[in-house]
Formats: C-alpha cells, sequence, structure tokens
C-alpha cells in the first residue's frame, strides 16, 4: 500500500473515532455496572431491538462459552427486552432512540462503548441470532481460544457467516423462549460461495449461501456480506468500519492466512431464519433503517409472499464444528 493510501485510511480511522466520541451522547445508561468488569475479563458487545425472546438462551448460550460481561444498547424495543436485560448481573444496558441508520447501523455505539470499556480486553461483537462456533468449542473454553491468541501474537479472528435454516416453511415450527434455535434452523448451504479480496481493507469478502441463492437470485452480487472479524484483543485506536466486516488499522483484517498455511478461524451460525422472520422483515421494510434502504429486507419481503422453503437437495444438516472445517468453511489453522 502506498504512503498517500495509508495516510488516508489513518485520517479515516481518526474521523470514525470522532464521530463515535459524539454519537455516545445518544446512549443513556439504563444498568451500568461496567464497574465490576475485571482485568482479562471477555466481553461482548451487542446492539439489539424487540429480541427479547431471544436474549434468554443468547445470553446462557455465551456465558457458557466463557463470555464474563454483556455490554448492550437497546435501539428503543418496544417489548419488554430492556426490563429483562435490567435485570440481568453481568449486563449493562444502554438504551437509545436515535436512528439505526445515523449511527452507521449500530457501529458509532459499539466503537464508542468499546473504546470506553473495551480496552485491553478481548471483546466479542454480534447479533443476538449470531452464534460463535470456534475449533474444539465442544471441549475447550473461549478462554483457551484467547489465551493461544495472545501467546500467538495474534489480535483479531474471523468468523464466516453461515446462514442456518428449517428443513420445510419458516413457519412450520414455533421458536421458543430459551431453546436452542439450531434445533429448529439445523440446515445451511456447504457450498455456493464466493470469495474476494478487498484491496482497500485488506480483508476477504465473502457471499454466498440461501440469501444469495433465494432472496438475491437474480443478482447475487448485492447479497450480504458473510465475513465477518467478531473478536477482537481491543485497543481504544482501533475502530470497526462497516459492521463487524472490517476494522482500522487495516492489519487487523488480515486473518485468513499466513506464512506456511493459513490463520485459525470460526463460524457464526446465524439463526436469522425463524418463524419470527416475517415479522421481523415486515417491522425493518417499515423503519427503513437498513444498509442501502433497506435493500436486503426490500428482498426477503418480496421473496417471502410466495412462502418460499430455503432447504434444498444440496443443503447439509449441521453436526458439529469438525463437519464444518472439513467442508472448507473455518479451519483450526495451526491451534494444537
Amino acid at each position: 500500500m502506498g504512503v498517500w493510501q495509508t495516510y488516508r485510511l489513518r485520517v479515516q480511522r481518526k474521523r470514525w473515532r470522532i464521530r463515535a466520541f459524539r454519537k455516545r451522547r445518544e446512549l443513556t445508561p439504563v444498568a451500568n455496572r461496567t464497574g465490576a468488569i475485571q482485568r482479562g475479563d471477555i466481553l461482548l458487545f451487542c446492539t439489539q431491538r424487540n429480541e427479547r425472546i431471544r436474549l434468554p438462551y443468547f445470553l446462557d448460550y455465551y456465558r457458557d462459552l466463557g463470555v464474563n460481561h454483556f455490554v448492550i444498547v437497546d435501539n428503543d424495543s418496544s417489548d419488554d427486552s430492556v426490563a429483562y436485560l435490567r435485570d440481568q448481573d453481568d449486563v449493562s444496558l444502554w438504551h437509545t432512540r436515535a436512528g439505526y441508520k445515523r449511527a452507521r447501523f449500530g457501529v458509532d455505539w459499539l466503537n464508542w462503548l468499546q473504546r470506553k470499556y473495551g480496552h485491553g480486553h478481548w471483546c466479542l461483537v454480534v447479533d443476538p441470532d449470531e452464534f460463535l462456533i470456534y475449533p474444539f468449542c465442544d471441549t475447550r473454553p473461549l478462554r483457551a481460544l484467547t489465551d493461544w491468541l495472545d501467546a500467538s501474537s495474534i489480535k483479531s479472528f474471523s468468523a464466516m457467516l453461515l446462514d442456518m435454516y428449517p428443513k420445510g416453511r419458516l413457519d412450520a415450527q414455533p421458536y421458543q423462549e430459551g431453546q436452542n434455535p439450531i434445533d429448529i434452523a439445523r440446515w445451511f448451504d456447504s457450498g455456493n460461495y464466493t470469495l474476494k479480496k478487498n484491496k482497500r481493507y485488506d480483508n476477504l469478502w465473502i457471499q454466498g449461501g440461501p440469501r444469495s441463492r433465494v432472496f438475491f437470485a437474480d443478482a447475487p452480487a448485492k447479497a450480504p456480506a458473510l465475513n465477518k472479524i467478531p473478536l477482537v484483543k481491543w485497543d481504544r485506536k482501533y475502530t470497526y468500519v462497516s459492521s463487524t466486516h472490517m476494522l482500522l488499522p487495516r492489519g487487523l483484517n488480515q486473518t485468513y492466512d499466513e506464512w506456511g498455511g493459513e490463520k485459525a478461524s470460526g463460524v457464526l451460525l446465524h439463526a436469522k431464519f425463524l418463524d419470527t422472520f416475517s415479522t421481523k422483515a415486515a417491522e425493518e421494510m417499515e423503519r427503513k433503517q437498513h444498509y442501502a434502504a433497506s435493500l436486503e429486507y426490500r428482498a426477503y419481503a418480496e421473496s417471502l409472499k410466495d412462502d418460499p422453503e430455503l432447504w434444498c437437495k444440496w443443503s447439509e444438516k449441521y453436526i458439529n464444528w469438525r463437519q464444518l472445517e472439513i467442508l472448507g468453511l473455518m479451519s483450526k489453522g495451526n491451534w494444537a
């Protein structure tokens, strides 16, 4: 990368950090328990709206993995998400009525909170419908992964977003509070992915899966990105640029290969496609708070009129992380 391009990215990073600092005024603390955060704690940051039914399993899943504290922004939920989260001893909660889109889809809010509370911690940034799978996650806690990353001087860990879906109609089996959503949405596309390198930020750009196959069949280049870097040893100088797709400094995006092989990586099981999806899509269509005038949700709304089934004869049933590694969707790298 040339000197001029390096300088421009440095200026851009400074601009995003200043923007996050200004956006802090949109956040009102509801339950600030960050004083309980200990040195070395693993933190999870999340923005949510009207996800009350998902929250019990989401919190328990990441507690079991080894997350010590949750820092959550509620974007003006109309269900009882705020009351539920306020009562959780390991959750610090902020509320905002400000526009999700004007906060760069929540990135500004979380950039500020990570800058204030995440410095020096391993920080995980996920949505309530995303569940991290990493090598040996069935036998080793998240702390084992972060300790190994520290020992290897690796500061960021990537995970491909893997869309999960049921066999049959999305509304055939209602989701119950506290239930593992993967018990319903147990299928995924084992192939059908495209990958290219983003030269500006040096990250990989991945598209495909059922959203490309069903909702963006006529325009696959417009399908949502599936590349994520959700786990970072945070420094207050860092900033996410676009969701968790990429960061600055751009060296944090080089998560895919190293001399002699590939780096360890994981998968985010994405349990969006449950019976709650139609209601969520309709709400987001009305709010128009998502990327490109809610292009993604407009595509969902158009396809949902025909009650599509995402399952096809090439769909694969999820078993465990080793299956995903065999399929080339994640890697244990040189972590033995």
